[in-house]
């Protein structure tokens, strides 16, 4: 591309990431639906830059025309229309795997705190009750069976890490692996797990997958933790099995809806963690997921090759 491309940047990325940006393309940076569209009017967009928030729509595909690449700087592609994109030869790249170790550093972070109710003994003792270590309710993944709904890239880090705890692991997936952990129907994994830990992409086979009946299946008192997606499972047939004490907690770092409403039940359940979509958030990880978009947007803007594991639809190559 002989003349400076236009890039279109949903949400904010990292400072470097931004600087080598600016310094290779015109940027308009737009953080609402209607502002992008609008933008779209005005120029020619070549690139578009997002995150998990931003949306790349049908539509706003459809509004720029000379639109070539879409990079998301981040694995799940949930918020990106790659049906279309593909459809009118949009190059979708993303970073598959660049945030396996972070995230399955936070799923057991996760785990840690919810086995052990970290979080309640930590607010129990700045109120000034020392006397809560007295009340044993905290366990130890020592010994437990994990069940890992999901053996891809981050599963397999969650189940070394669990392996490194003592805890015993089993897993599910839509195809069999080889590993050295025991595959399960997904019925058995949920009836087996004391602790069952989600690791699966939004698809349609997925969305509400942990639904009233299979969550019925749980171990009484199990544990659900969660660092996928939040419509993986229906919150309220959830909400319902945490009131009645079938789920014994859940600890999550994403919802149906981001961010919730300051009614939601989960923000006022005891046996409920919740943090804010940021499993993947390190400083390290973030800035190399952003900058190496960004080098692969304009590289492609180019026509240069990159990896192509970085390229999602690679029938376009």
């Amino acid at each position: 591309m002989s003349r400076r491309p236009h890039v279109l940047m949903l949400e904010s990325i990292s400072d470097k990431a931004r600087r080598i940006l600016v310094q290779n393309t015109s940027v308009v940076e737009t953080f609402t639906p209607e502002a992008a569209m609008e933008a779209c009017q005005q120029q020619e967009i070549h690139g578009i830059v997002t995150r998990g928030k931003g949306q790349v729509d049908q539509a706003l595909i459809k509004a720029c025309p000379h639109l070539k690449v879409i990079a998301r700087c981040g694995v799940g592609l949930d918020n990106i229309d790659v049906s279309c994109a593909s459809h009118h030869k949009v190059k979708v790249i993303n970073l598959p795997g660049s945030n396996a170790y972070t995230v399955a550093e936070h799923t057991l972070a996760l785990m840690l705190s919810l086995q052990r109710r970290q979080f309640q003994s930590i607010t129990q003792v700045k109120a000034g009750n020392w006397d809560y270590r007295n009340h044993y309710q905290g366990d130890e993944i020592r010994g437990k069976t994990v069940a890992i709904l999901g053996l891809g890239n981050i599963g397999k880090k969650v189940a070394q890490l669990i392996d490194a705890f003592g805890g015993n692991v089993i897993y599910w997936g839509r195809q069999l692996q080889e590993s050295p952990y025991t595959f399960c129907t997904l019925e058995e994994a949920l009836m087996s797990g004391d602790t069952v830990s989600l690791h699966l992409p939004l698809v349609n086979d997925t969305e509400n997958l942990l639904d009233k009946k299979r969550l019925a299946l749980m171990k009484s008192g199990a544990l659900l933790i969660n660092t996928s997606r939040g419509a993986i499972v229906h919150e309220p047939s959830l909400i319902t099995a945490l009131q009645n004490g079938a789920v014994g907690g859940y600890a999550t770092d994403v919802l149906t809806e981001e961010p919730p409403a300051p009614d939601h039940p989960f923000l006022h359940m005891d046996q409920v963690l919740v943090t804010p979509h940021s499993a993947s958030l390190t400083a390290t990880t973030y800035r190399q997921m952003c900058e190496i978009s960004v080098t692969n947007l304009l590289a492609l803007l180019r026509d240069e090759a990159i990896d192509k594991k970085y390229i999602f639809n690679r029938s376009l190559l």
